[in-house]
């Protein structure tokens, strides 16, 4: 049997080595690797900080906080030891390309060959600022301005700002069939960003803004006229959950979005209004070049039986293959799953094939709950995809995916294609 004097000096030996390792102080804090990031910027936002006693789980926690920055394709750290209980923390990071531009063509139902283009710089100054705009011709002019500082005045508050002209014709739904509209909507928005810590944050603000109806084509209704202009406030916040751990291309982890939002307006064709919805994304990598990705919506607005539902069903939002701005609701249910296989892997670049399912219902304006399993609300179309992804340049994912009808009213798209840049989610 073991001694009860060598179980005590094995026990006096271990609280030695953790006594001296919870006062090993930090005395210096170096960055290397960047090349725009400034290191002041990088040690600005970690909680690791000088002067503290060294904590390897903090370290990890501020690793990942970095790892999740657009600029920052990959972080890690080591701990040189020095005498006196003190040691040197070094944090190595590789850099994202970070200036980008934003191109898209298509072509809209009436066949009119539309492009969108637009420049972002998403480490402005080297201190994780986001600036850019984009000018989009789809037979309208459009154009928006946006600003973000999640640092700007400390590691926790930060700020955005965004003006935008968009322009587009959309359907409104009727009993008696849809009408084509001209749809403008002009807003300015101001949010602040809050980060509670590493997992949570929360921002919150305001957006003012105008939205212009101006009919084209289409069926006619008494109940609603050719021409609007609604004046309107919208009341925002927007809380996040995050979990999620990368590398490169690959993600892991859990993430919950819940969005809430009142709009205030006075005319007499809607009320004064509440919409809310919740994204949940599960990501599981799957052996060495497999990665399982979902995201669960559901979101409610009131329920007014109305032409101008905020929920809408289209291609490039929640089901890949059923076509643009197909159908709107008051109630919104869609599950997105898909699989990630990496073909191609080198310094700079990865590709990746994808199989996946899309799930969508939705309320009708006016109904009840029930809607959301009735067959004539369910579509479901599944597919396949390529992705493109440059391992250097932050979002940088060309992604083109085909998707066909596996559930749905036979007036519904077959299928089709869906082109973007970035991870559909």
């Amino acid at each position: 049997m073991i001694s009860k004097f060598k179980i005590g000096l094995f026990l006096c030996l271990c609280s030695g080595y953790l006594l001296q390792a919870q006062t090993t102080k930090i005395t210096e804090i170096a960055i290397e690797g960047t090349v725009k990031t400034k290191p002041s910027f990088i040690t600005k936002i970690l909680q690791t900080q000088v002067g503290q006693v060294l904590d390897s789980t903090v370290l990890h926690q501020d690793v990942l906080r970095l790892k999740r920055l657009p600029a920052i394709s990959y972080a890690y750290f080591s701990v040189k030891e020095l005498s006196n209980k003190q040691c040197v923390i070094v944090i190595t990071i590789k850099e994202n390309y970070t200036l980008l531009p934003d191109v898209n063509f298509w072509t809209t139902t009436n066949n009119v060959f539309s492009y969108k283009l637009g420049l972002y710089e998403y480490n402005l100054l080297g201190r994780n600022i986001t600036l850019g705009g984009f000018y989009q011709y789809n037979g309208f002019h459009t154009y928006a301005v946006n600003f973000k500082a999640p640092n700007l005045f400390s590691r926790k508050w930060g700020i955005a700002l965004n003006h935008q002209n968009w322009k587009s014709e959309e359907p409104l739904y009727f009993n008696s069939g849809s009408a084509n509209y001209l749809y403008n909507n002009i807003s300015f928005e101001a949010l602040a960003l809050y980060q509670i810590n590493l997992n949570h944050e929360i921002n919150f603000g305001l957006n003012l803004f105008t939205e212009k109806y101006q009919y084209l084509s289409g069926v006619t209704s008494p109940q609603i006229p050719q021409q609007l202009n609604l004046q309107k406030a919208l009341f925002k916040l927007v809380y996040g959950y995050t979990n999620l751990d990368y590398y490169y291309q690959y993600v892991s982890g859990f993430k919950s979005v819940l969005y809430a939002q009142y709009v205030l307006t006075e005319n007499d064709y809607q009320n004064d209004f509440y919409i809310f919805w919740n994204d949940f994304f599960y990501y599981s990598r799957i052996g060495e070049k497999g990665n399982w990705a979902n995201r669960l919506r559901f979101g409610l607005s009131s329920n007014e039986d109305t032409p101008f539902a905020p929920f809408a069903l289209d291609n490039n939002v929640n089901l890949r293959g059923v076509g643009i701005l197909v159908d709107r609701g008051t109630g919104s249910m869609v599950l997105n799953t898909e699989y990630r296989h990496t073909v191609y892997d080198k310094k700079w670049l990865a590709i990746q094939t994808n199989v996946f399912t899309d799930f969508g219902s939705w309320r009708n304006p006016g109904g009840t709950l029930g809607d959301f399993f009735k067959e004539e609300n369910i579509r479901i179309y599944s597919g396949v995809g390529l992705r493109f992804i440059s391992k250097k340049i932050y979002n940088a994912t060309f992604r083109i995916d085909y998707g066909f009808r596996i559930v749905g009213q036979s007036n519904t798209s077959k299928g089709g294609f869906v082109f973007g840049i970035g991870q559909y989610f």
